[in-house]
């Protein structure tokens, strides 16, 4: 039988591997918000035939004419020319609006407005405070549910706490990997973001229970077999499950990640990063967190630690 459980240290140590650069960036570059929780105004136009070529430049002057000097500009080609522009800036009312779109037209022609979000910093800053509210909330709710579900099994509380280490475990690969993509390549946070997010969450502890509720049958089937043991047979037992109930979802999201619109895209490549985490998590990191947990060895890590430190204090 393949020994996952044996080799959880290996599997632990390749979870820190990913886990710590995506930290190292959070701290020292952050994630980068959108108008969604920084407030502000986006504004995405597609010129059909543009009189003349578009350049970042000439689009940031005829918004700084119109008081707008701290927009920010981004093109995007669609064929063969960048015939898209994405700004960023300050909110824009309905009259500022209408003159540069008189702006707009008279120096490149007819445009198809593509999206426009106004939002205000009163509710960018709503959305940031609700959006921490609404992961604590859910960690809570997990940890209470997977206490609950599992208390005829000896020690039911480390359940729910391993199911909602893998699920941090998710969390930080999401926000570490998306606060890389921000800094290299300018990907932005948004509300989809914070769906993505969610929906990740969900779908850990998901694959986290199918292995957990194996656990509890195989205790009670397997009584004369030690924990590890049971746990190793549980997790290779269900393992089928867990993969190709994924596999279903990863194809249909790398559909969506080929062939869907720019502004879906992010959202559905998070959505992939953070479902083949929980896959990973829940295998290889919340039951192999159970038998450590069962044999004690984070006390004796914590014990060598200290007695290490002990040591070359003397």
């Amino acid at each position: 039988m393949l020994n996952i459980v044996g080799k959880r240290y290996w599997y632990f140590g390749l979870s820190l591997l990913i886990i710590i650069p995506g930290l190292i960036s959070l701290i020292l570059f952050g994630l980068r918000l959108s108008i969604d929780f920084t407030g502000g105004a986006l504004w995405q136009l597609h010129f059909t035939q543009p009189t003349v070529a578009i350049q970042p430049a000439d689009v940031k002057g005829i918004f700084s004419a119109a008081g707008f000097d701290e927009a920010v500009v981004q093109t995007s080609k669609t064929t063969t020319a960048d015939d898209t522009i994405i700004v960023r800036t300050k909110p824009i009312d309905a009259a500022q609006k209408a003159i540069l779109q008189t702006s707009l037209t008279a120096r490149y022609g007819e445009f198809i407005e593509q999206r426009f979000d106004n939002v205000g910093p009163a509710v960018g800053a709503e959305v940031t405070r609700n959006a921490g509210i609404a992961v604590a909330l859910a960690a809570i709710a997990i940890l209470i549910y997977v206490s609950i579900a599992f208390r005829k099994v000896p020690n039911p509380i480390r359940y729910g706490t391993c199911a909602i280490i893998a699920l941090v475990h998710d969390a930080l690969v999401v926000l570490g990997l998306m606060s890389l993509a921000g800094h290299f390549l300018g990907w932005e946070v948004d509300s989809l973001f914070l769906t993505a997010l969610l929906t990740v969450i969900g779908f850990s502890v998901h694959d986290t229970i199918v292995v957990f509720d194996r656990i509890r049958e195989n205790i009670g089937r397997y009584r004369s077999q030690d924990f590890e043991t049971i746990v190793n047979r549980s997790i290779i037992e269900t393992l089928d499950r867990s993969i190709n109930t994924q596999l279903t979802v990863l194809f249909t999201l790398t559909a969506l990640a080929l062939l869907g619109g720019v502004t879906v895209r992010i959202f559905v490549i998070t959505l992939l990063i953070g479902i083949l985490s929980g896959t990973y998590s829940s295998i290889f990191n919340a039951s192999p967190l159970l038998v450590a947990w069962e044999n004690g060895e984070f006390g004796d890590f914590v014990r060598r630690l200290t007695g290490n430190r002990a040591a070359k204090t003397a």
